[in-house]
């Protein structure tokens, strides 16, 4: 549970008021500012202990070669892992020589909040020095949404109640290779140890190596070149010191720190406030002299004193529309639960941390956490395509179609990866930053096929939700038809009693059973993959005739592989168990013993720390969900009797040993009528990284499913469907809510949604009228109107939640019957153990 008295509740802001050093790391996570670009972990500004010093950029890393201990061709060949680029957070204080170490100062007040609706991280604290001296000190961090590649940051120190010698230490540090003054490098840094395969790799030799480094008065740079991903960082930085006591200022300069120091003769109840401006720039190829270059720019456009009364002016506006742009932001993307104000405030958290990890992103991928952290090494997985896209495409579409473009760029390598493993088309990474696969562990990584069908979704999600064929037409197009080509080769016909169409040796979503036939998910996303390539190509050729020709000579495009797609879609193999009446997750999934995770012990969670793959792919255990996934996405394609029967097996079995689970189960259990469950649900995937719920959110945010907690609240308790291109609503609003509202974009018009228990009110406040469905029935919302439709009820209900025990007696098609065990060794060193028994 969050101590309150630590963290106390506010709708519009992360705050905390007491100072403690544990959960340190969870602390810098959840307090990091970023905008997508560029991340700065919530460090504190005096830049000592910490779990990890970390400043990140999208995209910028280093590679290295994946040692197989056996291996095998086709094995993904280079890692990718995020570079920790240099640290402008640091600014140090002396006061009479006497350093501000927050762990052994004795401070008398501390705050910190991070404001979610301006953008930045301020900290104000009251510190008694061992010689009776009261020092205030505020300070505050921004990432700049407007101007992608800045930070601002402010620091400013009274002493009040003496005169003392105030000295002000900012600094620029490369913590990847260097060492700070105090001998610490960024491996020591880490708070904890142990194996875990969600943490990034660690690499021995530098990575980053010096180029060009130089001092100028107040102003710094530096600039490296990654050793073998051969990129190129410059992060130049300037000061603006405002007080009316005397300063002298003292600059150094070394290839890996830049200090600018400032002494003050500081006078009793007189501040001095340092002010800190950073560019940082980074580039695939660019030479860092230009990379300076352009750093500089940016410094003197901000800091240009002609915009007002001085540097600070300047400052002072990119502080003014930080806020704009967030106004802005939440005018189109907030979601409010009345009477909830804890829940309010973890929901603006997390749709916060969206906007951080994907606004300006621009054309780069969305990082599994963001910029928060280096856990899983910076990669971009499916998980922005299935978990994220949704709220992109709905509130801003502009950042979803930037996203996509990622895929576009990424195509030319999916292809040569498709054709390594003897496929046509392409084949997407599982995980990757440079479009290459970085997964060293196929089963569970390039056997994840359905990242093709998964990134194709999120195309046709995005074209019917905002009606941009132009962006199919333009190059999306070539991903849809290569997307398409794969599922032609890879899966197979076979004739008996009639044609079927069957997809082999495949891993779904689910971590926890890998390599199988006919997995559900896989196939009936494939099959919609299939149907949406035939639709697309029509669609480009009908509307789009030039555009058609040129995807024609591009990808050697024959129109009779659109009858062959078709073929294939309608024959596709889709299990299904008539003796458990559920779709089985794959073909031999019902023939595996069912993990008893009731009664498994707390401390053997989650199961892939504590026992080996091989171990756990012998049972019936979920790591996430996975049909349950295919029932929401497709949910079109499953009546209401499967969504339930499928939900009712699968969630007893579902460990939720990954965060992408507890937002799908609280969707479709709210949909069937578990409103309970569904609250647990969506309780837990709100608060995963608020309150570590699995114990890693140290090494950043999970944001996928930050991403989730607002399909959860959207799809989930606002019932908004959006099948084929036809949006319809079936709302699920919690009995202790008093009322949901959220705002959608839908084929170019602006919604207000809000969802009462007595009715389901529509306000096109933009764009023209909108033809919805609530509960089967048509109608029209019109612009500069709200359309009420009454509600009776809100859905089904079901008591309690689905066990094992309700499949105890279902026998398999062998006869056998379903019993749960846990996989135990006996303890040898008992005095009643019998070796020989």
């Amino acid at each position: 549970m969050i101590d309150r008295d630590r963290f106390p509740v506010d709708e519009w802001k992360l705050v905390e008021r007491i100072y403690s050093d544990e959960r340190m790391g969870l602390t810098e996570t959840i307090f990091t500012v970023a905008n997508g670009y560029l991340g700065m972990r919530g460090n504190s500004s005096e830049g000592r202990d910490a779990h990890e010093h970390g400043t990140f950029i999208n995209g910028f890393h280093e590679v290295w070669p994946i040692r197989h201990a056996e291996q095998a061709y086709g094995f993904a060949e280079v890692g990718q892992t995020i570079v920790n680029v240099p640290d402008t957070k640091i600014i140090r204080l002396y006061v009479d020589d006497e350093p501000l170490v927050l762990d052994v100062a004795e401070l008398l007040t501390f705050e910190r909040e991070l404001d979610f609706r301006d953008g930045v991280l301020r900290r104000e604290l009251l510190w008694l020095t061992p010689s009776g001296k009261r020092v205030r000190v505020k300070s505050d961090r921004l990432v700049s949404f407007v101007e992608r590649h800045l930070a601002i940051m402010s620091f400013e120190v009274t002493v009040e109640n003496a005169d003392a010698t105030v000295v002000l230490s900012s600094q620029s540090l490369n913590r990847q290779d260097g060492e700070d003054e105090f001998g610490r490098t960024i491996p020591g840094d880490q708070g904890s140890t142990g194996f875990d395969p969600r943490r990034a790799e660690r690499l021995a030799e530098r990575v980053l190596q010096p180029v060009e480094y130089w001092q100028q008065g107040d102003r710094s740079a530096l600039s490296f070149r990654v050793t073998h991903s051969h990129m190129t960082l410059s992060v130049v930085t300037d000061h603006i010191v405002e007080t009316e006591n005397e300063v002298h200022m003292r600059p150094s300069i070394a290839p890996d720190i830049a200090k600018n120091v400032y002494q003050v003769r500081a006078k009793a109840g007189v501040p001095v406030k340092l002010t800190k401006v950073a560019a940082y720039h980074t580039s695939r190829s660019v030479p860092p002299r230009e990379l300076i270059d352009r750093g500089q720019r940016l410094l003197d456009r901000v800091l240009d004193p002609t915009t007002g009364s001085g540097a600070s002016s300047g400052v002072d506006e990119q502080r003014q529309l930080q806020r704009e742009w967030l106004d802005a932001f939440w005018e189109r993307s907030d979601v409010e639960i009345a009477g909830q104000p804890a829940i309010q405030q973890a929901t603006r958290w997390n749709l916060f941390m969206l906007a951080q990890a994907a606004a300006r992103a621009d054309s780069a991928g969305v990082p599994a956490k963001g910029l928060t952290g280096s856990g899983y090494s910076g990669h971009y997985f499916w998980d922005t395509e299935i978990y994220v896209m949704p709220f992109l495409t709905y509130t801003s579409p502009l950042f979803a179609r930037n996203a996509l473009k990622m895929r576009e760029r990424m195509l030319p390598a999916a292809r040569k990866r498709a054709r390594q493993l003897n496929e046509g088309g392409a084949l997407f990474p599982w995980r990757t930053i440079s479009g290459e696969e970085a997964s060293a562990y196929y089963a569970a990584g390039t056997a994840q096929y359905h990242i093709n069908a998964d990134v194709t979704y999120a195309v046709a999600k995005y074209v019917r939700a905002t009606g941009d064929a132009d962006f199919l037409a333009r190059g999306a197009i070539d991903m849809v038809v290569e997307t398409a080509r794969l599922w032609t080769t890879l899966g197979f016909w076979r004739h008996t009693e009639g044609s079927s169409f069957h997809i082999h040796g495949v891993t779904g979503p689910d971590e926890y059973t890998t390599v199988v036939n006919d997995n559900l998910f896989t196939n009936v996303m494939a099959r919609f993959n299939l149907r949406y390539a035939a639709e697309s190509v029509r669609v480009v050729a009908d509307q789009f005739p030039e555009a058609y020709a040129r995807m024609v000579e591009r990808v050697g495009f024959d129109e009779s592989e659109i009858g062959e797609w078709e073929r294939a879609a309608e024959a596709m193999v889709i299990p299904y168990s008539k003796a458990f009446t559920i779709h089985p997750q794959d073909a031999h999934f019902l023939d595996r013993e069912v993990w008893d995770l009731e009664n498994t012990p707390p401390d053997k969670l989650p199961l892939l720390l504590h026992y080996h793959p091989l171990v756990i792919y012998r049972f019936q255990v979920l790591k996430q969900a996975d049909v349950v996934l295919a029932l929401f996405l497709l949910a079109d394609e499953f009546s209401d009797e499967m969504k339930r029967n499928d939900f009712d097996y699968y969630d007893p079995l579902t460990t939720g040993d990954s965060t992408l689970s507890a937002v799908v189960q609280s969707i479709i259990a709210a949909e069937i009528g578990y409103r309970d469950l569904a609250m647990e649900y969506f309780d837990h995937a709100l608060f995963v990284d608020l309150d570590d719920l699995h114990n890693n959110a140290s090494d950043g945010v999970h944001v996928a499913s930050t991403g989730g907690v607002w399909s959860s609240l959207v799809y989930g308790f606002g019932g908004m469907r959006d099948s084929g291109g036809h949006l319809t609503f079936d709302p699920r609003l919690p009995l202790d809510w008093p009322s949901l509202r959220f705002r959608m974009r839908w084929q170019g018009s602006r919604l207000l949604v809000t969802v009462t228990q007595q009715e389901l009110a529509i306000a096109v406040q933009a764009g023209g009228d909108v033809a919805l469905t609530v509960r089967s029935e048509k109608f029209t919302a019109r612009e500069g109107s709200v359309l009420r439709v009454p509600l009776r009820g809100q859905g089904p209900v079901l008591e309690g939640r689905p066990t094992v025990e309700q499949w105890a007696k279902t026998r398999r098609d062998d006869g056998s019957l379903l019993t749960a065990s846990i996989p135990t060794l006996p303890d040898w060193d008992s005095p009643d153990a019998d070796p020989l028994s």
